[in-house]
């Protein structure tokens, strides 16, 4: 309701992190002058934290950039969006012509998944370009996750969620929500949830290396030694068999491999695995007995347990426990919840399953997973020939900034120099735009409709909630969904076309399947008749309308009448509850058998290593990185309100390390890793335990020719340049980022 003639407010969701809370935008003429939580938003219920505090700083910084850039004569100079497309034809197109569409390579940010045009327009780009050489922000952070998922359940994507409202007992490994809200778990005011659990008379237990904001809040406090937390969860498996307290209860129905599971895990006694991971035999054992006995729990492991030597395994064996304890499915454990795009539920029975491995990276052979190559492994597929296929020579980014999120980041940058062709979809000329030749920048959030495709699939209560763009567009940009139909049509031989044709494939060709479908609410119908149906103001809307009606609350186009539809969206501003998170199996299963698929071959296969891993020690300090409230990877460090106070890029380490190596508290040190060296201020602090040092990651703003003015004040430093990207999780390909071994000295000194 405006409140002036020259002020008013809108809604609109948060983009700025995976807890997708509901604000209240106040906006004056165009501009977003105040941001609160909007109390009527009916998941996050007017909870906000600092980055949605500060929507309006990030949607009006000055740094954005308005207009295209297009290179001439080595320059980024500002262009109009006709010649833009233009050169991204003419510098596209040859390279495909010339050396297949592998030698165009996709790198997709983290950044997509919070935009509807991000989750709508890449996928058909990549269907059209046919390229392999795809590399996203998912194997620098939760691929572990979807591979384990796709072994145990057929689907990358099937990923079960704590139910954080119900649940007696919460055991965290690896995740800091009171710093990053919650990841694959979209929950708004996670503490707050954490908080209730106690009040309710719950247990919560952190496993972490540091003693973070929530470990300070939990029952218990675990400080594994970095990178062996599947080595304490399959000691926690051993001892439910053990002594008898595995009972999968309903569950067992619908899980096949527990005997051979049990064999399996025949090692990993508390006993053996103590030393390795720096936790008593006897508090193993106790925490495998007080998960058994809760009347509900959720096992919930996140980045810290995914960037490590075992990532796989340990997102494997979080499922392991919920299912062993009967945990898995039933409220207050951990469930699978249904957003309302997902596609028309299929009847339950056996499917294709999961597969890993169709296709390997060119120079290292890593396996692709869930269509992706790692990300580590960019640098090499650009800078080096090999007798087999061309290297890539013509990159598209959107919303990326690997030159900082991936590992070897100098390596990175001399390899995009290199490149013949690069477009990049930006809102700032960055550490890595700044190699494009064509910079596209879409407009700031207030002036796009959002929907949250992949994060209402994570989701602690089905809900659905929709914006339109709180501001106008303005004058001579270009919205981002245009955008990137417009750069799928100029990388597709289609240059020019109308990019509504874009949408008006993808209705075609999703209606023209869901009529063939049996279980589908339109089986048998006209796919042009269903298509004319179809309402919005655009292309994008249209398809949402599309997804919602054929999804499992939609109305099936008129089959049942009370069911969603965009335009029934739109009448709810404040978004729909659709309710708690329901028991669902066996649908969702797609794996082979019908079954969850407890003990798949892949992970047989990975278990020797995990054998191997009770012998080691590290040898000296290892790093881990850590998250900040008012920071995400390297997408906020231009917002003055959100970088004020002391200087957060700083290395942790504990005081007898510190004494150890003749440190104190603001001395300048020097940071080796086998990809190189970095200098940052100590910081220390009992919040680390002995061992391991911590630097935060997204950091290292000062290099040449970037326009991110307040970020260059105060650069900190780029953590990842410490590795040299041969680390991997060999399953899912996923960056070792955690627990990697590093020397510490002070600067000056030799080490």
């Amino acid at each position: 309701m405006s409140t002036t003639t020259d002020s008013r407010t809108a809604l609109r969701i948060c983009p700025l992190c995976e807890a997708t809370c509901g604000l209240t935008l106040t906006i004056e003429g165009t501009r977003v002058t105040k941001a609160r939580g909007d109390r009527d938003d009916v998941f996050s219920k007017g909870f906000i934290c600092p980055k949605g505090a500060s929507f309006g700083a990030a949607d009006g910084d000055p740094d954005r950039l308005r207009t295209p850039l297009v290179r001439r004569d080595g320059e980024l100079r500002e262009a109009t969006w006709e010649e833009a497309f233009d050169a991204v034809a003419a510098g596209l197109r040859p390279v495909v012509e010339a050396h297949g569409p592998n030698a165009v390579g996709v790198v997709l940010g983290n950044p997509n998944v919070h935009t509807m045009a991000g989750a709508l327009y890449p996928p058909v780009l990549l269907a059209g370009l046919g390229t392999r050489s795809l590399f996203t922000a998912s194997t620098v952070d939760q691929m572990p996750k979807h591979v384990s998922s796709g072994l145990l359940y057929g689907d990358a994507h099937a990923i079960p969620v704590p139910d954080l409202d119900h649940t007696d007992h919460l055991l965290l490994l690896g995740a800091n929500p009171l710093e990053s809200n919650g990841s694959l778990c979209t929950a708004p005011d996670f503490p707050g949830k954490l908080k209730a659990l106690k009040a309710r008379g719950g247990t919560l237990t952190v496993v972490d290396p540091r003693l973070t904001r929530t470990a300070k809040l939990a029952d218990r406090h675990i400080a594994i030694r970095p990178g062996t937390d599947a080595l304490l969860l399959a000691a926690m498996a051993y001892v439910l068999f053990e002594e008898g307290l595995a009972d999968l209860g309903d569950l067992a129905a619908h899980v096949e491999g527990v005997d051979e599971l049990a064999l399996t895990l025949g090692e990993f006694t508390p006993e053996a695995t103590a030393d390795a991971c720096d936790v008593e035999a006897d508090t193993i054992r106790l925490m495998a007995r007080e998960l058994a006995a809760a009347p509900t729990a959720a096992v919930y492991g996140r980045i810290g347990s995914c960037t490590v030597p075992h990532g796989t395994l340990a997102s494997w064996l979080v499922d392991v426990l919920n299912i062993l304890t009967g945990n898995l499915d039933r409220p207050g454990g951990a469930l699978f919840p249904q957003s309302a795009t997902d596609k028309t539920p299929r009847p339950a029975g056996p499917g294709r399953g999961f597969g890993l491995g169709r296709w390997r990276s060119r120079v290292s052979g890593h396996p692709e997973a869930k269509g992706e190559l790692p990300l580590s492994s960019l640098a090499e597929e650009i800078d080096t020939a090999t007798p087999e296929g061309s290297p890539i020579r013509a990159l598209v980014t959107v919303a990326a900034n690997p030159v900082l999120s991936a590992p070897d980041g100098d390596r990175l940058d001399k390899a995009l120099g290199s490149l013949d062709f690069m477009v990049s979809v930006d809102p700032y000329l960055g550490e890595t735009a700044r190699h494009a030749a064509v910079v596209l920048p879409p407009p700031p959030p207030s002036q796009a409709p959002h929907f949250d495709f992949a994060f209402n699939a994570f989701a602690v209560r089905n809900q659905v909630r929709y914006n339109r763009a709180a501001v106008p567009l303005e004058e001579g940009r270009m919205a981002e969904t245009e955008i990137l139909a417009r750069l799928t049509l100029a990388a597709t031989g289609m240059h020019g076309a109308d990019p509504s044709a874009v949408d008006d494939l993808v209705i075609g060709q999703t209606l023209g399947k869901a009529v063939k479908e049996a279980h589908s609410p339109v089986h048998g119908r006209d796919p042009q008749e269903l298509a004319g149906l179809l309402t919005g103001d655009s292309g994008p809307e249209r398809r949402l309308d599309m997804m919602l009606r054929l999804g499992p609350y939609g109305d099936g186009f008129g089959a049942r009448p009370d069911g969603l539809t965009l335009e029934k969206l739109l009448a709810h501003p404040h978004g729909i509850d659709l309710g708690p998170l329901r028991p669902r199996l066996p649908q969702p299963l797609k794996t082979v058998s019908g079954k969850v698929e407890l003990l798949p071959q892949p992970i047989v296969d990975d278990l020797p290593r995990l054998r191997a891993a009770l012998r080691e020690r590290p040898a000296g300090l290892v790093l881990i990185g850590r998250r900040h409230l008012r920071s995400n990877n390297s997408w906020l460090h231009n917002i003055p309100a959100l970088t004020g106070g002391t200087n957060r890029c700083t290395l942790h380490i504990h005081p007898e390390d510190a004494d150890r190596l003749g440190l104190a508290d603001g001395d300048t040190v020097r940071i080796k890793g086998a990809g190189g060296e970095v200098t940052a201020p100590v910081e220390v602090t009992d919040g680390v335990r002995t061992g391991v040092v911590s630097l935060p990651h997204g950091w290292g703003h000062d290099r040449p020719g970037t326009r991110m003015s307040h970020a260059a004040l105060d650069p900190g430093v780029n953590v990842n340049q410490l590795l040299d990207g041969s680390l991997l999780d060999p399953l899912s390909g996923n960056a070792v980022l955690n627990g990697v071994p590093v020397e510490v000295s002070r600067a000056g000194a030799t080490l």
